[in-house]
């Protein structure tokens, strides 16, 4: 039955009053649970290369002193230089590789734990873990120079010939100013479709970032465009048992571009070792 003509002006009387009242909350975000990936479930397509696995083959050894908290390593003008860690204990220092004497140190304020370690130029640039404080150094004297800050957490650091790509512990790779610290682009570095997470020291090599995997025996190799892992390198097997029990995890990634080869070792390791990267 078609309602009566007051009933039809009520009725759109009601319609308007429910248009002109605002809506008292945003609707609530869908939650959407990301799927988990297992590692061998790593996307590939035609337009992504599948990822290398390698491996390292060692071509030397060397002395390394035991007391080192190693959280950066350096390969420049034939020296190798290092950041130590630990409260009370961090430094800077500049090595000899074939005997491991230490030829030059700067002991650290005892409030400071010594981070990841870059040259630019003349200058030395080293992360500290919490205090939010880059140290710039003279690349001779080792001298502190100046003070960079930056938010959040330092680990590791490596230079690309443009800016320092800074690691923090997450999936995040952050690029920052030379001369100011200032975040200029941030990128999270993905293995197929999983971040990649406990990204630690780095070394920056051509288009290339080489960066550890905290408290793990594996290196990755990342696009530096993309963020995309290329390959991933198993370091594992380089400490004898006995060694391995006295030692602390693998952290020091210095490329020797003489030889095309790089130097590992790790927290109070007694070796360096020279290493290539060979097919598994």
């Amino acid at each position: 039955m078609k309602p009566a003509p007051q009933q039809q002006a009520i009725g759109a009387l009601l319609a308007l009053t429910l248009l002109s009242v605002p809506a008292c909350h945003e609707p609530m975000e869908e939650t959407v649970t990301p799927v988990q990936l297992a590692p061998s479930d790593e996307v590939e397509s035609p337009s992504r290369p599948g990822i290398e696995q390698l491996r390292v083959r060692v071509v030397a050894k060397y002395p390394h002193a035991p007391d080192a908290f190693t959280q950066g390593l350096i390969w420049h003008d034939g020296a190798m230089y290092e950041s130590t860690g630990r409260y009370g204990k961090s430094s800077l220092r500049r090595v000899r590789l074939e005997d491991g004497e230490i030829l030059a140190e700067r002991s650290l304020d005892p409030s400071f734990f010594a981070e990841g370690l870059a040259v630019v130029d003349d200058r030395l640039i080293q992360l500290t873990w919490r205090a939010g404080l880059a140290l710039v150094s003279d690349l001779q004297s080792l001298e502190q120079r100046d003070t960079l800050r930056y938010p959040g957490e330092g680990w590791g650091l490596c230079f690309d010939g443009s800016a320092l790509v800074m690691s923090d512990g997450s999936s995040i790779l952050n690029f920052r100013d030379p001369d100011s610290m200032e975040l200029v682009k941030e990128m999270t570095v993905w293995r197929g479709s999983r971040p990649v997470q406990k990204l630690n020291e780095l070394e920056c090599v051509g288009d290339d970032v080489y960066a550890n995997i905290w408290q793990s025996d594996e290196i990755v190799r990342i696009d530096r465009a993309s963020g995309q892992v290329t390959a991933v390198i198993d370091a594992s097997g380089l400490l004898s048992r006995v060694e391995a029990t006295r030692a602390d995890v693998l952290n020091g990634i210095a490329h020797k571009p003489d030889s095309e080869t790089f130097l590992l070792t790790g927290k109070l390791w007694p070796h360096v070792f020279e290493v290539e990267l060979v097919q598994r």
